[in-house]
């Protein structure tokens, strides 16, 4: 269609019969014609003709949201930054993929200086630990734990606040372009990393929620003892970043649902079905 076919097209939606037609036509174009949709949104003076582009542009990008997430996954759901950043974007619809890479690789680089050959895998996280809790003062979000922001990579680098498993997502797509062995691992009510060692050595693991404290496989037994847990394998094996993304999304939707926001929750949800075959996942607490 041309621009003056689809302007026209909008302008229909005026019309409270032809309405209904005029909607379901705009939704069959798809995400293209929403800058469109905002520039009729700016010239109407009517809140309940603004509510109603505001009700299409969300539907439309709302659609292309869950088309990005059923290829992310379709592609083998390797790029995790990609995944947090189609989570970004569910509550950020222009939220710039390119500039969380670059903050992203600023870290990188600021450690990347730091680091000395044949540094010690314990000095190397600690190295890790001056710059993302020391210089740039990550830190835990105590007072605002269920906020969605918690959730927002975007919104965690710049605020430098987050819930455990943003923080350990920051930390971990570092550690990893440093070419560290750095996974994420899914423990209930708690997300932390294990760097693995080469065997016999046993691996340890870093809880960035506390400022990249190091722990051993005991002291994570013991937490799991203490949620009067049997042990599995999860609970100290490396998870994927299909798992992480799963996981990123339940916090999302229970922060929604905490904030009685169901409609979004619902939303969060729909996308959380995308990347699982089990509609109501349940293999970790949410919380986290």
């Amino acid at each position: 269609m041309t621009n003056r076919e689809i302007k026209a097209l909008i302008s229909l939606l005026d019309d409270p019969e032809i309405a209904p037609h005029a909607e379901d036509k705009i939704q069959t174009l798809g995400e293209t014609i929403i800058p469109f949709l905002e520039e009729s949104w700016e010239e109407s003076l009517d809140p309940r003709q603004q509510q109603r582009l505001e009700d299409l542009i969300h539907h439309l990008q709302f659609e292309g949201l869950q088309q990005r997430f059923r290829v992310w996954r379709e592609t083998g759901a390797e790029n995790l930054l990609e995944g947090m950043w189609l989570l970004n974007s569910y509550q950020y619809p222009d939220a710039d993929f390119q500039s969380l890479n670059r903050a992203i690789e600023q870290l990188r680089f600021e450690v990347w200086t730091l680091l000395q050959p044949e540094m010690h895998p314990a000095d190397q996280v600690q190295t890790l630990n001056h710059v993302f809790f020391r210089a740039h003062k990550f830190a835990a979000n105590t007072q605002n734990f269920h906020s969605p922001a918690n959730s927002m990579l975007h919104r965690v680098l710049e605020t430098k606040r987050g819930n455990p498993l943003s923080l350990c997502v920051i930390y971990l797509l570092v550690a990893q372009r440093l070419k560290m062995p750095v996974f994420g691992v899914n423990l209930p009510n708690l997300f932390v990393l294990t760097y693995q060692l080469e065997p016999p050595l046993e691996p340890f693991y870093i809880n960035c929620y506390n400022r990249g404290l190091v722990l051993s496989r005991t002291d994570i037994e013991h937490y799991v003892q203490q949620l009067n847990l049997t042990p599995n394998d999860i609970f100290f094996q490396p998870c994927t970043h299909l798992d992480i993304v799963r996981r990123a999304l339940r916090n999302l939707q229970l922060s929604f649902e905490k904030l009685q926001e169901p409609a979004k929750a619902v939303e969060v949800g729909q996308l959380l079905s995308i990347l699982t075959d089990d509609p109501q996942p349940s293999d970790t607490d949410p919380n986290e």
